[in-house]
């Protein structure tokens, strides 16, 4: 089938093409009689807008870009990861506006970035996992490519996780069970946003009267479950352990699984997912609602490209306590 034009659109009601044109775009320069005619014309032929031809008009890219320091298959393993993506499309869908969306390993994603601004790919660029001493927003602000932090505190603009209220939450809930030894199993150390869990989780141990041991692990299952292993073989490190993701939580429970203690240890897991829901025993998780934040990060991004500022609510957490909600012996 042909597709519309906006000439076709012109003929058949009589008017010129830069009064569709306007009608169809919101321009002022029609009267809102001509504008409804307009787009109950378009909507009944199909008419669909050349996004092409628009973005050349506009010298507008009409996408922004996410590109993701890790394989493919460890991104589709994490509900976090997967619920968030959902989330940024759904809300670049509405504005119609393109994700282009790469897979990079660590170090390759500085020549994306200079690839996509030299042959004007995307208007601005989503940021995750900020490391210390991270290149890429430095090199953004160089080339003018506008950016959004989803997480950390490195832009004030961008999208922040609660981690002291996310600390409270988990930490209040086990002192509250009589725990007052926890380990906690964090992420990799580089990354900004989980040497500021450490500090939330340090800063509310202390101000329960527990003592916190943390180490670090990747964020898969097998690795969380070799590491907290380790902890538990070299001797008891605590009697409550928090994970930073729902999979290394699955990984901390296996290990726990084959400890021959008499007392069952408490397991919460920073990441609520259908992993914490359906595990066995299910495991204790603090709801971040992944989706929606994604939404409110792109919203935020799409704001910041037409050059205005969007204030959005913050996003509300609760724990969800589970089978692995233990007190202390």
């Amino acid at each position: 089938m042909a597709r519309v034009t906006i000439e076709q659109l012109a003929e058949r009601l009589g008017l010129s093409t830069a009064s569709v044109s306007y009608a169809l775009n919101g321009l002022p320069g029609v009267s809102e009689a001509t504008r409804t005619r307009v787009l109950a014309l378009a909507d009944e032929l199909g008419w669909r807008a050349n996004v092409g031809a628009r973005a050349l008009s506009r010298a507008r890219a009409d996408a922004v870009g996410l590109l993701l320091p890790r394989g493919p298959e460890d991104v589709g393993a994490e509900p976090y990861y997967m619920a968030l993506l959902a989330g940024i499309e759904s809300a670049l869908a509405d504005a119609g506006t393109a994700l282009m969306l790469r897979f990079v390993r660590h170090g390759d994603d500085l020549a994306v970035y200079r690839q996509w601004h030299a042959e004007h790919r995307v208007d601005g660029v989503f940021l995750t996992d900020l490391r210390l001493d991270d290149p890429r927003p430095a090199l953004l602000e160089r080339l003018g490519l506008p950016y959004l932090v989803h997480g950390g505190r490195r832009a004030d603009d961008g999208w922040r996780f609660g981690q002291e209220e996310e600390a409270g939450l988990l930490i209040g809930h086990l002192a509250a069970l009589g725990h007052r030894s926890v380990l906690h199993v964090a992420g990799p150390a580089d990354l900004l946003h989980e040497l500021e869990r450490h500090r939330a989780v340090e800063a509310a141990g202390s101000a329960a009267g527990m003592t916190v041991r943390t180490l670090t692990a990747d964020y898969t299952h097998r690795g969380a479950e070799a590491r907290v292993a380790a902890a538990f073989e070299a001797g008891p490190p605590a009697s409550a352990v928090l994970c930073s993701n729902d999979l290394m939580a699955v990984g901390a429970m296996r290990a726990i699984r084959r400890l021959d203690r008499e007392r069952p240890i408490a397991l919460v897991s920073w990441d609520e997912s259908v992993l914490c829901e359906t595990a066995e025993p299910a495991i204790t998780a603090v709801e971040r609602l992944p989706y929606e934040a994604g939404r409110m990060s792109a919203r935020l991004l799409l704001a910041a490209l037409d050059g205005s500022v969007l204030e959005l609510p913050a996003l509300p957490r609760r724990l969800i306590v589970r089978a692995t909600s233990v007190p202390a012996s």
